[in-house]
């Protein structure tokens, strides 16, 4: 089982990015992304079920918009309105089960990370 993060990039302000995660070797129940800025800890920014309820963080609410085609195993985040402080390596991260609604936000509980994506975002 293997995830692949790829669409990463710069970006000035208020640009749009849309990242992709393929997923080879089977359709996950929960999927989610995750962000690592220098000096920071690796923050949740977005989840999904395998039926299709979301989670955000806060600070993206609005602007990012995360979706799954469970036909082809990938997930996307399509991140508008960028901000400088996006800028982050994003990673995609998966658990065979359904999280429940307290835990979808924690790294804990999935165990398949893909190999990050640096998304930078220009002033």
């Amino acid at each position: 089982v293997q995830l692949q993060a790829s669409g990463g990039g710069l970006v000035q302000a208020g640009g749009s990015l849309r990242l992709s995660c393929a997923a080879s070797g089977r359709t996950f129940g929960t999927m989610a992304w995750f962000r690592w800025a220098p000096g920071e800890e690796r923050d949740f920014v977005a989840a999904i079920r395998s039926g299709g309820i979301t989670y955000y963080a806060d600070s993206v609410k609005g602007r990012f918009t995360i979706s799954r085609d469970n036909a082809k195993n990938m997930m996307y985040l399509q991140m508008n309105s960028l901000r400088p402080e996006d800028t982050a390596v994003y990673y995609c991260a998966a658990r065979m089960g359904i999280a429940i609604v307290s835990a979808v936000r924690r790294e804990d509980v999935y165990g398949y990370w893909g190999q990050g994506t640096q998304v930078t975002v220009s002033s």
